[in-house]
Parts: C-alpha cells; sequence; structure tokens
C-alpha cells in the first residue's frame, strides 16, 4: 500500500530533526566531545527515528483498515513490519 505524503508528514518532519541531531552528532565525534554526551544525543536520534517508524506504520494500518476493512491485514506481514522496528 502507498501512502500520500502528505499522511506521513509528521513522520517526515521528525526524520528531518532526526537529521539535524545526526549532523550534531558527527560534529561531537569530530570535536572531540565527552562520550557521554555524544551518547545521549545518540540516543535521542535514534528514540526520533524509531518513533517516525511506529508512525508510518499506524498510518498504513489505519489507511488499510479504513479503505480495505479489518480483514485486509495479514498477520504475516503485519509481523515481518513489527519485528523489523526491533
Amino acid at each position: 500500500m502507498q501512502l500520500d505524503p502528505a499522511e506521513i508528514k509528521p513522520a517526515a518532519t521528525r526524520l528531518k530533526r532526526a537529521r539535524g541531531q545526526l549532523d550534531a552528532v558527527i560534529r561531537m565525534m569530530e570535536e572531540g566531545e565527552e562520550c557521554e554526551d555524544i551518547v545521549t544525543q545518540l540516543s535521542a536520534v535514534s528514540t526520533a527515528v524509531n518513533r517516525a517508524a511506529y508512525l508510518v506504520v499506524s498510518t498504513g494500518m489505519r489507511k488499510c483498515i479504513t479503505e480495505q476493512g479489518p480483514d485486509s491485514l495479514d498477520e504475516k506481514r503485519l509481523e515481518k513490519i513489527f519485528l523489523s522496528l526491533a
């Protein structure tokens, strides 16, 4: 199923913010910042990316149920998607 870009705009916005955070982490590493500060920022980037992924999955599930009904969700396919996020 293809999602409309407007439907996943919040996820794209979150990823753009994460990209900026990741650039800052790289700069911190190149400038020799404290390890603890780097790890803290890496954790923030990771969380932002994970939340964006969950937004995409939930949007897709909502669209699938709305347009095709609850029986359209294939268990194996859903399991594969969720496991890929783990």
